[in-house]
């Protein structure tokens, strides 16, 4: 491809009040109109100050601003260009929503997590599609990870694990075989946690989070090893979950490797290569079995004492095997579970977690979640939950579009179906949004913009006779 004009042949200005540069907006917010967005703001949301006046209104410009990518406070200013209030009311200054934020406590941040999980099991209803078979099996991954941060201004800000200042959160996803995941909750916390710090009450609220959303069968929490504590496996367990944990190779988890019979592997081959971390080689086959185990046996430690079953994988040490070993070397990667799935099942699933997580984080960080924006804590988690929101949007919208954005990354939803230029036409009282002709995902937009401009179900009048 080439360009048609010569330099000086072509000019550029910004001076078209018609245009906007994110017609998908308009869809996607009608989507969340009626998930009760900004109803569940002001109803919720007690700032009790002048800048906490029109919650719904200024949580709403937030939300619409990271649905079209913005990932600082200036950005905001996305939704306030061009044609945009023709088409939205009631869109903040990012001057405004910035004071909004740094107006926030914790208890408000626990607030707006209320309206995050009410928006959710609205989508959730409104478009069965969004958690499709959920209600026979689900997932619920429960994961940490630091941003990391720049200045040591910011509150809560310090080195953690990755050897870099930066915030640390909690972040959980549900899932199920056959649909994306969206974000059942977050918690902002300090560089230093570990992960599992205050995890028993983070996951005791997703778990409500997960049922109310529809997650109503087997429900399976999956988390990787450093929230292998007693105290948060029975919350699971008492909330009539099931859980599958990466076990840590301590000395009681080797012990019971060490008890597996050799008659008791049985191979697996592998359709797609699995990256091994420790030996970062791709890994086409291993082999699998189990054995019961009893764990945190010691009362004075990590809670109680549970006994379930112990998942290993065992994968051939080609480094150790080169230097003329006698016998064949192995490394272990050991999964304790009370799932009722057999064994290469069981270790299917626990080895899903980690693309599913990941994914939630690399879809933040490509877009609201690519820096913490405030110096305030507070300010942050607030952020924190409305990316999760607007991830969850984006989702619900890609759901209502195509069977092909029902599972893309939100990158690509935005880019698909949000990030469309348009121009505004009014004739008969009706506004018309011009569109790029030969756009590729037209037919994906239109099938979002029409299935969020029928007349909603919910608030059709009866008839009376």
């Amino acid at each position: 491809m080439r360009s048609l004009h010569t330099a000086g042949a072509v000019s550029a200005r910004f001076d078209d009040p018609n245009l906007v540069s994110h017609a998908g907006l308009v869809p996607v917010m009608r989507l969340a109109e009626r998930a009760g967005l900004g109803g569940l703001a002001d109803e919720l949301l007690t700032l009790g100050t002048t800048a906490g006046a029109n919650a719904g209104a200024k949580v709403s410009t937030i939300v619409a601003g990271m649905a079209a990518g913005a990932d600082s406070i200036d950005d905001l200013d996305i939704v306030r260009h061009g044609a945009m209030p023709r088409l939205f009311a009631g869109a903040r200054a990012p001057s405004t929503l910035g004071t909004f934020l740094r107006g926030f406590a914790l208890g408000h941040v626990a607030q707006l997590q209320n309206v995050a999980t009410g928006v959710l099991a609205k989508l959730a209803a409104h478009d069965p599609r969004l958690l499709g078979g959920a209600g026979e099996l689900a997932f619920l991954d429960i994961d940490s990870k630091i941003t990391r941060v720049f200045g040591a201004g910011k509150d809560g800000a310090a080195f953690g694990y990755t050897k870099v200042r930066g915030l640390n959160f909690l972040a959980g996803c549900l899932s199920s075989p056959v649909c994306a995941p969206v974000i059942t909750g977050t918690r902002l916390r300090g560089g230093q946690a570990h992960s599992a710090r205050n995890a028993v009450s983070f996951v005791r609220a997703n778990l409500a989070t997960a049922r109310a959303c529809g997650a109503t069968g087997t429900l399976v929490v999956r988390l990787d090893s450093g929230f292998y504590h007693g105290e948060i496996l029975a919350a699971i367990t008492e909330a009539g979950a099931r859980f599958s944990v990466t076990a840590p190779q301590n000395p009681s988890v080797r012990a019971a490797i060490a008890g597996i019979g050799e008659n008791a592997w049985q191979p697996i081959a592998y359709a797609r290569p699995v990256y091994d971390q420790d030996s970062r080689t791709w890994v086409r086959a291993a082999d699998v079995a189990e054995i019961p185990c009893t764990a945190f046996a010691n009362p004075t430690r990590n809670g109680q004492r549970i006994t379930a079953r112990l998942v290993v994988r065992r994968v051939r040490d080609t480094a150790r095997d080169a230097t003329g070993e006698l016998f064949p070397a192995y490394r272990y990667q050991a999964v304790f579970t009370n799932t009722g799935f057999d064994t290469v099942t069981a270790e299917t699933h626990h080895r899903g977690r980690a693309g599913t997580i990941e994914q939630i984080f690399a879809d933040l960080n490509d877009s609201a979640l690519a820096h913490f924006p405030s110096g305030r804590f507070a300010a942050n988690a607030a952020w924190l939950a409305l990316a999760a929101l607007a991830h969850n949007l984006l989702r619900a919208a890609g759901s209502l579009a195509s069977r092909f954005h029902a599972n893309a990354r939100t990158a690509t939803i935005r880019a698909h179906l949000v990030a469309v230029a348009a121009r505004l036409a009014r004739t008969a009282r009706t506004t018309t949004l011009h569109l790029p002709q030969h756009w590729p995902r037209a037919d994906s937009y239109l099938g979002l913009f029409t299935a969020t401009h029928q007349p909603d179900p919910a608030r059709r009048k009866p008839r009376t006779t």
